[in-house]
């Protein structure tokens, strides 16, 4: 029997996860009819995060009403099962929702993902899985801890003050430092990506991802500087600091704000270190925790039991380079099959680095595009389907 497994990313502003996958599933059955085919949605925490914990578990879509980057009114969704909840920042403060002209980390907000927080809260979910990709914003998370205090406490102002270039931090930290967010007790968060940058400095959310987002040099400066202020009061008020922690800097300092601000009354730690100018130590936090996306996609789906009997795999992305190691999706997946002892193809719309990503493993690297194709020709969606058949009903030989 030929079973062959396609757990194919999205193709960012092309083809989602299931379309990819439908298209490179047409390309093997043209060639082998009898072959067993297993299409398996997948994300590493951005675009298509939903879909695939829909895929996999089930659930109700829930609608909110929620604002945009830029402060607008919009509908967005996330998952519930249970009493789990699922959510795509992306829906709410993704970089997609808006505009090439109206990219600008300096205004974006990422209120609207706090208001998916609250109204998952309010509903009584008290495990909230988050995934950190696909932001337009870079405001470490200021908007999504304004939104929650507007949402879990009687403040309920917050939103009327300017989110953006007047941060009124004393009053968000005293909010979390108080009692006033016992609502948030007994909620376990998990927060998924697959970058490990930290808030500040030259690896930092503003250096790294600012300019993708719309940000000029001036502007990475001004966010950086704002990020480093943010973080040092904070960690006086707390007596702890997460900036330096892997994922602090995703999704533009969101994973920061998750880290330092959602397990407050779950650390233990040392405030007469802080006062004493030496390093905190952290005993206990349990109240966030940060994983890979698609090793919580992949657990969720049951992946190593699809990995049975399986012939092959084939994964893609729309861009893979030596930063697909990096513990981007693919890699993720190559790392399970090669567990298994289960060849990998990997195929995406632009290939760097080919050398390098079979070394590490993959048993065949291929694009989908013809030498000189366009890119606004690769980009559309009927055409990069065409292509993804095609190359997969080569590779099937």
């Amino acid at each position: 029997m030929i079973k062959i497994i396609v757990a194919i990313d999205s193709f960012k502003g092309c083809l989602t996860s299931v379309e990819a996958n439908q298209a490179a599933a047409e390309g093997i059955l043209r060639r082998i009819p009898e072959a067993t085919v297993v299409q398996i949605p997948v994300s590493d925490g951005g675009e298509g995060w939903l879909s695939a914990f829909q895929a996999a578990w089930g659930g109700q879509l829930v609608d909110v009403s929620v604002c945009d980057p830029l402060m607008r009114p919009i509908v967005a969704q996330y998952l519930m099962k249970d009493d789990t909840a699922v959510i795509e920042i992306a829906k709410a403060s993704g970089l997609t929702l808006l505009s090439r002209e109206e990219r600008n980390p300096m205004k974006a907000t990422s209120y609207g993902t706090g208001q998916l927080v609250v109204d998952a809260v309010r509903r009584g979910c008290k495990h909230i899985i988050v995934g950190l990709g696909g932001s337009a914003t870079s405001d470490c998370g200021i908007g999504m801890l304004r939104a929650v205090i507007d949402g879990l406490t009687l403040r309920g102002d917050c939103s009327r003050m300017e989110i953006e270039t007047n941060p009124d931090i004393s009053r968000i930290i005293a909010a979390y430092a108080d009692d006033e967010m016992k609502a948030l007790d007994d909620v376990h968060f998990t927060i998924a990506t697959d970058v490990g940058n930290p808030l500040c400095g030259e690896n930092g959310a503003a250096n790294v991802f600012g300019p993708q987002k719309g940000a000029t040099p001036e502007m990475v400066r001004s966010l950086d500087d704002r990020a480093r202020r943010f973080a040092e009061v904070t960690a006086r008020h707390f007596g702890y600091d997460c900036q330096h922690e892997p994922g602090a800097g995703a999704a533009g300092g969101l994973g920061y704000a998750f880290l330092q601000f959602m397990s407050r009354s779950r650390r233990t730690y040392s405030a007469e270190s802080l006062q004493e100018g030496g390093e905190v130590k952290f005993v206990g936090k349990d109240g966030v925790e940060c994983r890979p996306g698609i090793d919580l996609i992949l657990d969720a789906i049951g992946f190593e039991h699809h990995l049975e009997d399986a012939t092959l795999v084939i994964t893609g992305e729309g861009s893979a380079d030596r930063q697909t190691l990096m513990g981007k999706l693919p890699f993720g997946i190559l790392r399970r099959a090669k567990g298994r002892g289960v060849p990998v193809v990997l195929i995406a719309g632009r290939i760097k680095d080919s050398q390098q990503l079979l070394d590490a493993g993959f048993s065949r690297v291929a694009c989908i595009n013809p030498i000189g194709l366009p890119i606004e020709e690769a980009m559309n969606p009927s055409t990069a389907k065409r292509n993804i058949s095609s190359l997969v009903f080569r590779l099937s030989d």
